[in-house]
């Protein structure tokens, strides 16, 4: 029997339905390509979150593919914000109650403004992580923008990046 995060429970109660599948975590490479490799998943269905702090919005999320860059400047457009930054890695648990390599789109102690890459409405399925390193959770990418009232934004890089 899987740990059941925050995530795990929150979709439960709303009867969302989702498949979990772990994976091995390599403390060295937490990278969404290592955990694609590791799932046997390709890297455009496996999603990251990111949290950032904007000039306008103290926190922010963004969603984009694993094999793709977040262009800061297309998500500060896509939230209002003159300008937005990674929010610094001390600070990830205070403020969503996740650790790196396991922060979840879902269930973070606040819901903040949510924005997720346009393209994850082509995929049936994406997959994002449940809330705890070594576990993510696959399920349809108008259920993930539905609970986290997520707005579909274009937001990678045309740059290649990773």
């Amino acid at each position: 029997m899987l740990h059941k995060t925050n995530a795990v429970r929150l979709l439960d109660r709303v009867k969302v339905p989702y498949e979990l599948k772990e994976y091995e975590v390599d403390e060295q490479d937490v990278s969404a390509g290592h955990v694609a490799l590791s799932m046997g998943l390709s890297p455009e269905v496996l999603y990251k979150t990111l949290v950032l702090k904007g000039n306008k919005d103290p926190y922010l999320v963004a969603i984009v593919p694993g094999n793709a860059q977040l262009d800061l400047k297309k998500i500060a457009k896509a939230s209002g914000n003159k300008n937005c930054e990674m929010l610094p890695l001390k600070d990830l648990v205070t403020v969503t109650g996740y650790v790196r390599g396991g922060c979840s789109p879902i269930g973070m102690k606040k819901l903040f403004p949510t924005f997720i890459e346009e393209t994850a409405q082509l995929e049936e399925r994406i997959s994002v992580s449940a809330g705890k390193r070594g576990l993510q959770m696959l399920l349809d990418p108008d259920d993930l923008a539905g609970l986290t009232q997520a707005v579909w934004s274009d937001l990678i890089s045309t740059n290649a990046g990773t």
